[in-house]
């Protein structure tokens, strides 16, 4: 069994690993505004004419399975993925931003942009990462 998942997690990947976690958090957050929608609108008045929060959930769930999928794909085969989640992130923490100047709707719209602007960009910095040589995934020495 032990060997199984680390032939797993070998075949996963850094870059691969990445990218589960942030499908499974991504899938998640939708989940949770399909499921039960956030009672604070403030901050997604931009967001809401585009379209309803269920459909926003869903484009959530959209891009974390994106993610998902592409974490077993291999470099530089994977990008979709890290392009999903950072394009829904960045959606949001423009909505949030605007929202918070110079629209002057959410007084704290710059605390939750920082948030996905955050959680979108490190995609962006990952996707610009090599996955390590097997001969570099060795323990340091001491």
């Amino acid at each position: 069994m032990r060997a199984a998942v680390r032939r797993l997690v070998k075949r996963l990947g850094r870059r691969g690993a990445l990218l589960s976690l942030k499908g499974i958090m991504a899938v998640g957050y939708g989940a949770g505004q399909v499921v039960q929608p956030t009672g604070d609108r403030d901050g997604l008045s931009l967001l809401l004419k585009a379209m309803s929060l269920d459909a926003w959930g869903w484009a959530w769930i959209a891009a974390g399975l994106i993610a998902l999928a592409c974490a077993w794909l291999r470099q530089p085969h994977d990008w979709p993925g890290f392009l999903a989640v950072w394009l829904i992130a960045s959606a949001w923490a423009m909505a949030y931003l605007v929202s918070w100047w110079p629209l002057d709707e959410s007084p704290r719209g710059w605390v939750v942009a920082t948030l996905f602007g955050a959680f979108g960009l490190v995609c962006l910095v990952a996707i610009g990462w090599d996955e390590p040589s097997a001969r570099s995934e060795s323990p340091r020495e001491t």
